[in-house]
């Protein structure tokens, strides 16, 4: 299984949450049927990259008539695997930190935040977000035998890395990386990279 998912492009896996997020808004407007065409006008790709996307997973919507709503929605959570809860372990409780376990679209996604650590002592036994923050020395004792296996880092960028590893070798198979480094590790973690700088600096370059 493992293999076959690995032989989907990376590219590919990352537009279908965008078209499961469009889905859900047309759904909530009372929509049952949508194009290619449709998906496509509002999410700035072309129909016949949706169509090429979604046939990496079999066949849906018949010619003509186009998607049902319910179903691909069906289809595109099972493809992605949120059909159940999946716990994550937060690393970092600064402001960011402390800000994510306030944020409640996890939650309303099928994502539960339900461990922090910190090494800062006044954080330390702190209860946030009814979450008692631990101190990340203490982190294998609790994560590396649970399953927990998707870690949200905000440290500085000075110790992801350290951290990182630790991580890896507790048994994370999923890193969510605010730091503004980039972590070098094994391929099988998948880590997404979220640096708000990095983007604005892109952004700048097309403005006078």
């Amino acid at each position: 299984m493992a293999n076959q998912k690995n032989e989907i492009p990376e590219i590919v896996i990352s537009r279908l949450p965008i078209y499961l997020q469009k889905l859900n808004q047309v759904l909530k407007e009372g929509k049952t049927l949508i194009s290619s065409q449709e998906l496509a006008y509002h999410l700035g790709v072309t129909a016949t990259q949706i169509r090429k996307d979604l046939s990496n997973f079999g066949g849906f919507g018949k010619q003509g008539l186009g998607y049902n709503v319910v179903k691909l929605l069906e289809s595109l959570r099972d493809i992605l695997n949120l059909n159940r809860i999946w716990k994550a372990a937060l690393f970092g409780v600064g402001n960011l930190g402390q800000a994510l376990l306030s944020y409640k679209g996890f939650s309303s996604k099928g994502f539960e935040i339900v461990a922090a650590f910190d090494n800062d002592p006044q954080l330390v036994g702190k209860e946030i977000k009814g979450i008692t923050v631990q101190s990340v020395d203490d982190m294998e004792k609790g994560m590396c035998a649970s399953e927990v296996k998707i870690a949200i880092i905000t440290v500085p960028a000075g110790q992801a890395q350290a951290l990182a590893n630790r991580l890896v070798d507790c048994g994370f198979k999923a890193i969510l990386n605010y730091a503004p480094v980039t972590l070098v590790l094994p391929e099988e973690v998948k880590v997404s990279n979220i640096d708000p700088v990095l983007v604005l600096q892109k952004m700048a370059y097309y403005l006078d």
